[in-house]
């Protein structure tokens, strides 16, 4: 594999992503549950933080507004599930009560909100950080994660951080008329970027065995 767009190919020829959740895959991507699933799914499985978002929505939460105003016990009980649970309610609390104060309400905070602003947050790193932006947010951002750089492990790759690993990744995708004929249609930056994260989220967990990820259905 030379590229991220031979990846981007073989996983689309593959059949990848195949859930149909969400036009743009994450659960209720442009909706503040992405801040909220942003944050409960560091070092969580995503089951978990269903089950959590679950808990949450049982006891009424429903806006930034409410979160801010639940009481730090109420949202720890509802995120266990998720781990790590008395630190992630104090960071889902102060977090969602600094996009209020900075941005007024959450429409204005997904036109107007950087990187730069989100990473000066308690609890959100890089990752974090892309994945509101991605997909909270739609803007052109550019998720990679321990899936991607296990992927990549594989074909060879080794990537000292995470600049690192997203810059090889968005260099590979800088083909705007292979893309369109990939696809065969127009197809927005930022869609393809969430798309293409799915895409090896899914693969990963469908083809690994403890951390290794086999890449032979791949044919690349």
């Amino acid at each position: 594999m030379n590229d991220s767009f031979e990846l981007l190919c073989a996983l689309k020829k593959a059949g990848y992503p195949k859930s149909t959740r969400d036009p743009f895959w994450w659960p209720r991507s442009g909706t503040f549950w992405v801040v909220v699933g942003a944050i409960l799914t560091q070092q969580a499985k995503w089951e978990k933080v269903e089950k959590s978002i679950e808990n949450l929505e049982k006891c009424g939460v429903d806006s930034l507004d409410v979160l801010v105003q639940s009481e730090l016990e109420t949202l720890a009980e509802c995120i266990k599930p998720s781990g790590f649970y008395n630190t992630k309610a104090k960071n889902l609390r102060t977090l969602s009560k600094a996009i209020l104060e900075t941005f007024n309400d959450f429409p204005t905070f997904q036109t107007q909100v950087t990187r730069e602003w989100l990473l000066e947050q308690k609890g959100i790193g890089e990752e974090s950080a892309d994945s509101i932006l991605c997909y909270a947010c739609y803007q052109e951002a550019l998720v990679v994660d321990a899936y991607t750089a296990r992927l990549l492990n594989a074909f060879g790759y080794d990537f000292e951080s995470y600049e690192a690993l997203q810059s090889w990744m968005l260099e590979g995708l800088d083909k705007t008329t292979a893309i369109r004929k990939l696809y065969g249609k127009e197809i927005s930056v930022h869609e393809l970027y969430a798309r293409f994260h799915g895409k090896i989220v899914e693969y990963c967990k469908e083809n690994s065995r403890g951390k290794v990820v086999e890449v032979g259905r791949l044919g690349i």
